[in-house]
């Protein structure tokens, strides 16, 4: 009876030995089929990047050396743009998406310059006051759409973060505002109308992108930072001496100096590491408006870099400060190679 027992174990081993061999077969048979190449399950996403670059690297190499895979349509309206070995997935920019939110952008932009040239004088104040009331709109939009999907049911962790960080970014833009207004930038009905009617019209139009097409509306606020950060570093670098003879706004410096950080740390999410590992902070040191107006341009470039990790990665971490590039458009493919 023992040696009987025995032998049944020794069947059933024989057995699962054999369905495991057969289902191992079958699950290499069913391997998905890239360009001719077998990709094994078990394979590693960086060993995956690294047999379809060395496929197609002569094909992408036009485009630009960091390219791993080609692009493919991704649900947001984005595409895949780049997968590095050691980084997350880029996205670029549906072309169509981005060459319209870039005209329309550069549209508003010159209107703004055309009506509000910069000249040295009191009316610069306006222009910025201008730009700094639509500038901090999309912002509370975002909020907006979330707190309505919050409202609704929804429940993300990253969520509670990104509503934080837009929050902070708001007060931020706000004081920006304050300072402006400080200097005489809303002193005349004039350009409080324009600025509050383009922002009323940009509020709900930021709304309406934003509820179903997050990307695009990151990537709109994205294209303002960048033209708010080059108005502000030209600004700086043209009338520097003026600057430095004009005293601190007392709003400047309650909100960078003397008012808690805890905020202004809070939307600056892609920061440099010191030698220990860890974030460094920004303490701005006010001695003049200059020193103001660096600080301004700093912040702005702050908010670009959280808006292009947003656009490319979902993430408002998703690279180190400098790795952050602008979004790219999707290139177009070649008309012989669409189906």
């Amino acid at each position: 009876e023992k040696k009987s027992t025995e032998q049944q174990r020794m069947k059933v081993s024989v057995v699962l030995v054999g369905l495991y061999v057969s289902a191992a077969n079958a699950f290499q048979t069913a391997a998905p089929m890239r360009h001719g190449r077998v990709v094994r399950p078990w394979t590693t996403t960086t060993k995956r990047t690294i047999l379809f670059a060395t496929e197609t690297k002569t094909t992408e190499k036009e485009i630009t050396e960091e390219v791993k895979v080609v692009p493919e349509k991704a649900s947001s309206g984005a595409v895949t743009a780049a997968v590095s070995q050691s980084g997350p997935v880029a996205e670029m920019m549906d072309e169509g998406i981005y060459n319209f939110n870039k005209v329309l952008i550069d549209t508003v932009y010159n209107i703004i310059c055309f009506l509000y040239p910069v000249t040295g004088g009191p009316r610069d104040f306006a222009r910025f006051y201008v730009l700094e009331t639509v500038a901090r709109v999309p912002y509370f939009a975002y909020l907006s759409v979330m707190h309505l999907r919050e409202t609704f049911g929804e429940r993300k962790d990253s969520n509670s973060e990104r509503m934080r960080t837009h929050y902070a970014e708001a007060d931020n833009e706000l004081h920006h505002l304050l300072i402006m207004e400080s200097l005489g930038g809303n002193s005349n009905i004039v350009d409080r109308t324009v600025a509050q009617t383009m922002a009323f019209g940009y509020y709900w139009y930021v709304i309406a992108i934003y509820a179903f097409n997050q990307p695009a509306a990151y990537h709109l606020s994205e294209l303002i930072e960048d033209h708010a950060y080059n108005t502000y570093n030209k600004f700086l670098t043209e009338y520097e001496d003026k600057l430095k003879g004009m005293p601190v706004p007392p709003i400047a410096k309650k909100y960078y100096v003397e008012d808690n950080p805890f905020l202004f740390d809070l939307f600056c999410t892609v920061k440099d590491k010191d030698e220990q590992g860890n974030f460094s902070q920004r303490r701005p040191q006010l001695e003049t408006l200059y020193d103001v107006f660096v600080n301004i341009r700093d912040d702005e470039r702050e908010h670009w870099k959280t808006l292009c990790n947003l656009v490319q990665y979902d993430d408002m971490q998703g690279v180190e400060n400098k790795m952050v590039v602008s979004t790219q458009p999707k290139p177009t493919p070649p008309a012989d190679s669409l189906p």
